[in-house]
């Protein structure tokens, strides 16, 4: 009993973890350049069960069988799936239509990756985001917005993507220099993400909540009925 209260809370964990990727999904339905984030959970590995009631003594081990103790989180991913594209008719918007990230770097020379091409000029003529990170050209320097717009695009794998906040990425990898990636001027790309299937993930998650209360429910009657009635025997 006390081992399914463990079981439960785990369970209720992960489904507090999927809660809040779905809302934060359906957050940034309107962020330009969003990309979905997904969860993945997988069942813990089997225990096996044995006891020592074999045997014409009773006293031989006797193996019963596996045991699953529930389920865990085994992952993330981000969802490098495009977006659909809206026309500005802004000239320092653009819009990928190709695999792979924008890079910019921040104040501080740290460098980030994001799909987000709302850009706009600085003091210097340069193409900036709107928090003022310098957008890089192939050579890693700054794009002058009157000259041709030459981007450093860069694809990574799922699994070295970050999420750093602000629909920005980071990467444990230096990522492979995309050729001749496609942009569209004038447009920008809007978050890859589908509200219906979302919204039925969020029911779906909220009926395995549900559900997982009604056995934390059972669970505790049959506690206290060990503690208050078994224990006047």
């Amino acid at each position: 009993m006390i081992r399914g209260l463990d079981i439960i809370s785990r369970n209720m964990a992960i489904l507090q973890k999927r809660q809040e990727t779905t809302s934060g999904n359906i957050a940034n339905v309107n962020t330009t350049g969003y990309q979905a984030k997904q969860l993945f959970q997988s069942t813990l590995a089997e225990v096996g069960l044995h006891n020592y009631q074999g045997g014409s003594g009773a006293d031989t081990r006797q193996d019963i069988g596996g045991l699953a103790l529930g389920n865990q989180l085994s992952g993330s991913a981000i969802d490098q799936s495009q977006g659909p594209l809206k026309e500005t008719g802004n000239q320092t918007d653009f819009a990928l239509q190709s695999e792979g990230y924008f890079v910019v770097r921040t104040q501080a020379g740290e460098q980030l990756y994001t799909r987000n091409g709302d850009f706009t000029v600085n003091q210097q003529n340069q193409l900036v985001t709107q928090e003022g990170y310098t957008v890089l050209d192939t050579n890693g320097q700054a794009i002058d917005a009157a000259g041709a717009a030459n981007f450093q695009i860069r694809a990574f794998d799922q699994e070295t993507l970050t999420s750093d906040g602000q629909n920005y990425l980071t990467s444990t990898a230096a990522g492979t220099l995309v050729a001749e990636p496609s942009l569209q001027q004038g447009y920008l790309e809007q978050a890859n993400i589908s509200v219906s299937d979302e919204m039925v993930a969020m029911i779906q998650t909220s009926r395995e909540f549900e559900a997982n209360q009604k056995v934390l429910s059972s669970t505790n009657q049959t506690l206290q009925k060990a503690v208050n009635e078994l224990g006047k025997i």
